[in-house]
């Protein structure tokens, strides 16, 4: 897939753990980091999610908004933030609409068998909508740190 960064970001309305609806157009005027991950409660998934949770206020300083994006159910989310404590929004996109228009829905292989997934990819958008980077394949050790490092500039 072509990429997408300097692109008008794909439009988006999805509910967080708490059923509270986001869309891209409430973000105008504010960088937001959205980035997708494969499922609640696994260990590079929680990591990650740790990572921009301790992260989270020098992120904020700099402008960016994270909103994390998997095709997990509401419910699914709200224990994932309960168990880690995790100061932002979850966003879940059960009918996979999202993850499609961001092409981060992918094949995947696992123990030889080939399964849909959600790509651990992330995208900064800036206060226009435009896709400012998309980070692709992140590793989520490091990927909060990178974030913040592509942003202090």
């Amino acid at each position: 897939m072509e990429t997408l960064e300097g692109k008008k970001a794909p439009p988006f309305k999805l509910p967080d753990e708490q059923g509270n609806i986001h869309t891209l157009e409430q973000h105008k005027g504010q960088k937001i980091l959205l980035y997708f991950y494969p499922k609640d409660m696994t260990p590079g998934c929680s990591l990650e999610a740790q990572n921009f949770r301790d992260n989270l206020e020098l992120l904020k300083r700099k402008g960016v908004e994270i909103l994390g994006v998997s095709t997990d159910s509401q419910e699914s989310h709200q224990k994932f933030k309960e168990k880690y404590r995790l100061n932002f929004p979850l966003l879940s996109d059960v009918d996979k609409e999202v993850v499609k228009k961001y092409g981060v829905w992918k094949e995947k292989s696992i123990f030889g068998r080939t399964i849909m997934s959600t790509r651990r990819d992330s995208f900064l958008i800036d206060e226009d909508g435009i896709i400012e980077k998309h980070f692709k394949k992140v590793d989520p050790r490091k990927h909060a740190k990178e974030v913040l490092e592509l942003v202090r500039g």
